[in-house]
């Protein structure tokens, strides 16, 4: 004999299944529902600012909402990313995240946040070399003429890395020091943009930065590349060699982008941003855009990406802590 009690719990639970089934299809259904704050770490005019706005313009009319790029330069990344933590976990404030984003917890001491526990990973956007650059009427021509300055005269040389603080343009420079036992004075920067125009303006030596930065300034003469940070060379500067061949085998770096958001944000809110954003990584226009700033697709979904952030991130602690680098 069936007992009521058993039928009202088991139409229960059905109920609750159903309830919660049509409260994740209405969530996913309800986003956005205002418009999309896409923060930036870094000043205007670099590489990541330049995604970041061809991507909103990409993505604005499928999401049906603005998507309001906002700059939030400052402690290398840092500040911006403490912003979109404490931000309401509902995928209207995320994150362009740049590779330096994985060593920020063993750089900085006391930051608010979790880099890798207080987000939740969207997309793996893109991959670039770093290339280090110095002013096109820099006695230095190649890479091995500026190593053999920074020996000659230790702590004369003054170089920036791109935005410097925990950035990967930052970090791969000082990683070349370490491993060729230089002594170049670093000078910190907000981003890229004010970085290369130092170097334009003649107030520093050198700067390692994004490709897609200074390339720009490469091509109109103002600045000459002096090698990348990939084991390849790029076919945007085939005349330019790697560090590899240049001074230190088997030197690899490459920048990365993704998007974070806020940890606890609901997954059908994640998996339509990350199926808008992906969409628009494909599209051809997006491709050709990729293509001038020396970048490539990294392809990765939400989880994938999740798990590179984890890997980056221990990475380039090691390399923090060897290094005894600070803020």
């Amino acid at each position: 004999m069936i007992r009521f009690p058993l039928l009202r719990g088991l139409a229960a639970a059905v109920l609750c299944c159903g309830a919660i089934t049509h409260g994740a299809a209405l969530a996913q259904q309800a986003f956005p529902s205002k418009p999309i704050h896409l923060v930036v770490p870094f000043a205007p005019g670099g590489s990541s600012d330049v995604l970041a706005r061809l991507l909103a313009k990409e993505i604005e009319p499928k999401l049906g909402q603005p998507v309001l790029v906002e700059n939030r330069a400052g402690a290398g990344g840092s500040v911006a990313a403490g912003h979109v933590a404490k931000a309401p976990a509902d995928g209207h404030t995320i994150l362009l995240v740049a590779a330096g984003h994985a060593g920020m917890g063993a750089l900085y001491d006391k930051l608010p946040f979790d880099p890798v526990a207080d987000f939740a990973p969207v997309i793996g956007l893109t991959t670039a070399p770093v290339v280090v650059v110095v002013n096109a009427q820099s006695r230095y021509k190649t890479m091995q003429d500026l190593v053999a300055a920074a020996r000659a005269e230790p702590g004369k040389l003054n170089c920036a890395g791109g935005g410097g603080g925990a950035t990967v343009t930052n970090l791969a420079f000082e990683l070349l020091k370490s491993e060729l036992k230089l002594s170049i004075t670093a000078v910190p920067y907000k981003g890229s943009a004010p970085a290369l125009t130092a170097l334009i303006g003649g107030e520093i030596d050198c700067d390692s930065d994004a490709t897609a930065s200074a390339l720009p300034f490469v091509q109109a003469g103002k600045l000459r590349a002096l090698a990348v940070s990939t084991d390849k060379r790029i076919d945007l500067l085939p005349d330019t060699p790697t560090v590899a061949e240049t001074e230190l085998p088997g030197f690899n770096v490459s920048i990365w982008t993704g998007l974070l958001a806020p940890k606890g944000t609901p997954a059908p809110v994640v998996d339509r941003l990350y199926r808008e954003f992906n969409a628009a990584m494909a599209l051809p226009q997006v491709q050709e855009k990729l293509k001038a700033m020396a970048s490539s697709s990294m392809g990765a979904d939400s989880a994938s990406f999740g798990r590179f952030l984890a890997s980056e991130t221990e990475r380039w602690g090691g390399v923090i802590r060897q290094l005894g680098l600070k803020p």
